[in-house]
């Protein structure tokens, strides 16, 4: 069975060669009724609009909430031992960097007498603490001397091990630790799991423990510095020698103490 349909002239440039009656403004072809059908259930479906359903979209949004957690938990493990590693690259470094400022300070020591026959130097030394006297330094600094004292005190964290520092006065080093100096200026060298202890040696290169009611300064101070959770002692430990250990007298070789 056959459907006649009727065009404008223009539509038929790629049409069938169409039956014309004389006289009128159109044209007719005749099409299979299947074949209309079919067309126009194809021109319905491409008029129409394509996206996604809203169970596809939701199995989506899913799919990226387990995407973004596993994301999270791989980051949040490396994030922490990144952070750990950090810290211990941080500790070792301000560690160095207090060691460095400990020898600095004792090798720049001054070999300092209050006078008289039975005179003691200005410097006294225990496992855990150091007084001496050295040159100022500091940009707020004042020319001259300083006492200088290293030793431990309590911190939130633990021991520590502090620099503090005050202006020179004639007085002995054991009336610094009664506390008739104030020092000012603390300053944190060593922080915990880090212990630093001291030990002192002279002319017989014997180390010993404490450095007290000596005539002259000890050649060499050995800074050790531990892991107080292990024990172990580590590789940041030094030892520093005292440029100046002794008064310009003994040069002539024949002053009082020298050598000793």
């Amino acid at each position: 069975m056959k459907s006649r349909r009727c065009l404008a002239p223009s539509a038929l440039s790629d049409s069938p060669k169409p039956e014309s009656r004389p006289g009128s403004l159109f044209y007719c072809i005749f099409l299979p009724r299947t074949g209309v059908r079919f067309a126009r259930k194809r021109t319905r479906r491409a008029s129409g609009e394509h996206g996604f359903t809203l169970l596809e979209a939701l199995v989506a949004v899913a799919l990226m909430g387990v995407l973004l957690g596993m994301l999270a938990t791989l980051t949040g493990h490396w994030m922490a031992n990144w952070k750990a590693g950090f810290d211990r690259v941080q500790r070792a470094d301000l560690l160095g960097l207090g060691v460095d400022r400990i020898a600095a300070d004792l090798a720049a020591a001054e070999y300092v007498s209050l006078g008289g026959d039975d005179a003691r130097t200005f410097f006294e030394g225990t496992q855990t603490s150091v007084t001496f006297v050295r040159s100022a330094i500091g940009p707020n600094a004042a020319a001259g001397l300083e006492i200088v004292r290293l030793g431990e005190a309590d911190d939130a964290r633990g021991r520590v091990l502090v620099r503090e520092r005050a202006p020179f006065a004639p007085v002995t080093a054991r009336a610094v630790d009664a506390g008739t100096v104030e020092f000012t200026n603390p300053i944190v060298l060593a922080r915990p799991p880090f212990g630093v202890s001291f030990a002192f040696a002279g002319h017989d290169r014997i180390w010993k423990d404490t450095w007290e009611n000596v005539k002259q300064l000890p050649d060499a101070v050995r800074i050790t510095v531990r892991n107080a959770a292990t024990g172990e002692i580590l590789p940041v430990s030094t030892a520093t020698l005292i440029n100046v250990n002794a008064p310009a007298e003994c040069v002539q070789g024949n002053a009082p103490g020298c050598g000793q």
